[in-house]
């Protein structure tokens, strides 16, 4: 045999022994990867690295579209080692448990408004909150006038629950006084200034309108923490109110709804005979802002990094960004995201840095 056949061979040989090693080993590969991954879930300082910064993250940037990979609407709003969550669609509490964006740690909730998607995670998150981390008092949830009506409804939804939690695991785990919320409701005028919720501890919360009709009330929100900031828009048309309130602001995170590719679905849903679907990607249309015309707002409010979030139509595949974004990056000539899943944005204070991770499968 000659010698290169031999080596050949030998090597073959190697690999094969080698790789059955790792098959016969992979369960104990898994469990040793497992634990490690919990060290770090469960770890004393889940935001260890970030320093003293504003972050902003995407625990859910779907629609109620169906899609796959994106959770329902959720922003996550560090700020140092505070965390506030907008809005909780489905499936948005599992996605900051992934994140290590501890649910236990949520001080507050911010609600932009009360159409179902944007709300429908929220029942879950308190029960998160309150059973995960032993609070003794309910989750504030701040919100437009109406807020007192959803908090009850979901504390009455979850009440039988409530009970089993406290039977099984007893008061010391899930003590009684800290189920459900406490709603903050608020009310905004069109015409009047910007509403501070919170202003201590060098944070900075603000609440205004925006145009969501026939939804109202409905609103935005500005965080402002050691010299960065970063608004989130909620769900709205195109609104002045809006860009004025984003004047200067490092991030701003946005809906958009790309008109070119709803009405692909439009026009299936004729051709199919679902008359109901069909009058329904037609209404939309009217009360969501392109991504055209967010990357116009942004250019003239002077933001640095437009983030994309409540995206419509659903993109199965990446191709489909381009097509969805259009024009906007010749219109905006800051960087511009179509935003994802634990898409994490953060901003150390004293620094005009804007960091970039990907803090859902940063771990996986």
């Amino acid at each position: 045999m000659k010698r290169w056949q031999a080596v050949g061979l030998s090597g073959l040989a190697v690999f094969l022994i080698v790789g059955a090693a790792a098959i016969s080993l992979r369960g104990q590969i898994a469990v040793a990867l497992m634990s490690r991954l919990y060290a770090h879930a469960m770890g004393d300082d889940p935001y260890a690295g970030l320093g003293d910064s504003l972050n902003v993250g995407l625990c859910g940037s779907g629609s109620p579209m169906p899609d796959p990979t994106r959770a329902g609407p959720c922003t996550a709003v560090l700020a140092g080692h505070r965390l506030f969550v907008v809005d909780v669609g489905a499936g948005a509490q599992k996605n900051l448990a992934l994140m290590n964006l501890p649910p236990a740690k949520v001080e507050a909730v911010f609600l932009t408004h009360f159409h179902s998607d944007h709300i429908d995670g929220l029942g879950e998150l308190m029960l998160q909150r309150w059973a995960g981390g032993a609070n003794s008092a309910p989750l504030p949830v701040f919100g437009p006038t109406g807020v007192d009506q959803v908090v009850v409804g979901f504390e009455a939804a979850y009440s039988l629950d409530r009970g089993y939690r406290i039977a099984h695991h007893g008061p010391a785990v899930a003590p009684p006084s800290g189920f459900g919320g406490t709603p903050h409701p608020f009310a905004v005028d069109r015409n009047g200034p910007d509403l501070v919720l919170i202003d201590n501890g060098g944070l900075r919360v603000t609440a205004f309108p925006v145009d969501h009709r026939p939804v109202e009330p409905a609103v935005g929100y500005r965080f402002d923490y050691r010299g960065r900031s970063v608004v989130v828009s909620g769900d709205t048309a195109p609104s002045p109110r809006l860009e004025a309130t984003s004047k200067g602001a490092d991030v701003l995170v946005h809906e958009g709804l790309a008109p070119n590719l709803v009405a692909i679905q439009h026009q299936a849903a004729i051709a199919g005979g679902k008359d109901n679907l069909a009058h329904i990607t037609r209404d939309i249309l009217s009360y969501h802002t392109t991504p055209e015309a967010a990357a116009g707002i942004a250019q003239r409010a002077g933001v640095r990094y437009l983030l994309f979030t409540h995206i419509i139509p659903p993109l199965p595949i990446r191709a489909l960004e381009g097509p969805w974004l259009g024009k906007s990056r010749d219109i905006f000539h800051g960087t511009v995201r179509v935003g994802h899943d634990g898409d994490f944005l953060s901003l150390p204070a004293g620094s005009a840095e804007i960091r970039r991770t990907d803090r859902l499968n940063q771990f996986r």
